[in-house]
Formats: C-alpha cells, sequence, structure tokens
C-alpha cells in the first residue's frame, strides 16, 4: 500500500501546501481520501481526473472535501467521461459540496455510497472499517486494511479512547495534529495536538506516526519533535508530493 500526500494543511490553503487530501494505492487501485481545497491540482501532478477509482471522505468540512467539485466537474464534462466515481462519506457529509452546481448536473459522475461511523465495507481491494471520533460535526476514522498493511486514518478529532483502537498496529498510522502542544479550551474536545497523535500512536503499538491537518504556519520540525517526545518509532509531518509506505 503506498500513500503519496497531495495536502496537509488545516483549515485552509496555503501558498505552499493543500488542505487535506491523500492517493492511497494498493495493487493498481486508486483511493483518493479527502479532497479538501486545492488538492486537485496536486492530484493533477500525478494522474489525471479518470486515473482515480474511488474516494472517501472522512467529514464535511470543506477543508476535506471541497475539491470533490471540481473533480466531479472535470469528470462530468470531458469529451469521454469516465464510469460513475465510487463516493463514500458519511450521511449527510457531502450534501453542500454536492449542492453547488444545478440539480442533476454531476449526478452522471458519481455513485454515492453514505455510511454511519462505526460501520465496515470494502472498497476495491481495501476492507475499511470506521470508529466515529468527536468533532464539530460527525467524523469517522478509517482504518484501511490490505493482505500487505494497514493505514489508519483519524480525519479531524478531538481526544478519544477509540483513536487506539483505530490505529491498532498500524503500520502507517495518520493522524491531525492541529496544534503543538495544547488546543485552545474551546476546541480541545475537537482537535488533537501532535503530543497527543505521539501518545496515542505508542499506545496503539504503530509502526510509524504521519502528523497531518497542522494549523497554517505551524513549525513542522517543532510538532515533530513534540510527537517524538511520546513515539520512539519513525515520525514525520505530511507534506505536498510526501510517498511513504504502508506496509507489513
Amino acid at each position: 500500500m503506498r500513500l503519496t500526500v497531495l495536502g496537509g494543511c488545516g483549515a485552509w490553503p496555503t501558498a505552499a501546501q493543500a488542505c487535506s487530501g491523500y492517493l492511497v494505492e494498493y495493487d493498481g487501485f486508486r483511493l483518493l481520501v479527502d479532497p479538501g481545497y486545492a488538492t486537485l491540482p496536486r492530484l493533477l501532478q500525478h494522474h489525471t481526473v479518470d486515473a482515480v477509482d474511488a474516494v472517501v471522505v472522512s467529514h464535511g468540512h470543506p477543508d476535506h472535501c471541497a475539491d470533490l467539485n471540481p473533480l466531479l466537474r472535470a469528470r462530468a464534462l470531458s469529451d469521454d467521461p469516465p464510469p460513475p466515481l465510487p463516493v463514500y462519506a458519511p450521511h449527510g457529509a457531502l450534501d453542500a459540496v454536492l449542492a453547488l452546481d444545478r440539480p442533476g448536473m454531476l449526478a452522471p459522475a458519481y455513485r454515492l455510497h453514505e455510511f454511519a461511523p462505526g460501520d465496515r465495507f470494502a472498497i476495491g481491494p481495501f476492507s475499511a472499517a470506521t470508529w466515529l471520533l468527536p468533532h464539530f460535526v460527525p467524523n469517522a476514522g478509517i482504518r484501511l486494511s490490505t493482505p500487505g498493511g494497514v493505514l489508519a486514518y483519524t480525519g479531524d478529532t478531538g481526544p478519544s479512547a477509540d483513536i487506539v483502537r483505530l490505529a491498532e498496529g498500524a503500520d502507517l498510522f495518520l493522524s491531525e495534529a492541529t496544534y503543538i502542544h495544547q488546543v485552545p479550551a474551546a476546541d480541545a474536545p475537537y482537535l488533537l495536538t501532535a503530543r497527543l497523535a505521539g501518545q496515542y500512536a505508542r499506545q496503539a503499538g504503530a509502526a510509524r506516526l504521519l502528523l497531518t491537518h497542522l494549523w497554517p504556519g505551524t513549525d513542522a520540525t517543532a510538532a515533530r519533535e513534540a510527537a517524538a517526545e511520546y513515539f520512539e518509532r519513525p515520525v514525520d509531518v505530511a507534506a505536498p508530493d510526501l510517498v511513504t509506505g504502508a506496509t507489513s
């Protein structure tokens, strides 16, 4: 299993980085995870729009799903439209982004599969297990398993014992780390720090930790060091075009 980072910036994109977006590939199947703001141009650096086989979205905030709209536009309006794109998301999470165009315009371009966080289902060669994790809106932590490895992804979340279950024994744990040491009090139930991500990775026995969703302008080195205080295995920070494996 191979993961390519399209973006890892929280809240809004910067000149240097798109928001959350990850291309996960296994056995020739390409799964786009969380097409947030500005991720489509990054995707196009690697593949054409018809090369994506499915999309899965953790939750409905636009920094995790806004670029589904231009992706579907590019597929729907092409001279030779590809087959409908399977799109998996929590119930209602994509209502706003799918309503950006006139009714029916994008309908031939996708097939929506809504799920409740906690559900398990297959996406191509991936077995997907999901957990409801605390955020401002319903958010699904997603665990993708293949015979060759396990990738666990938090989406956006606050502290929860379920994060350890999500990431247990994962070959790669992709964890939100909006702040480095402390989340502002009002947001503390709904977001993580790099320090907490490191603690959860250690408790889960993950092999590697990849921090993502850092607040714009956050010092990536400081975030990495904060996580490494608690997690002694490899730690990195999501950066554009970073390619890494999730293999046993």
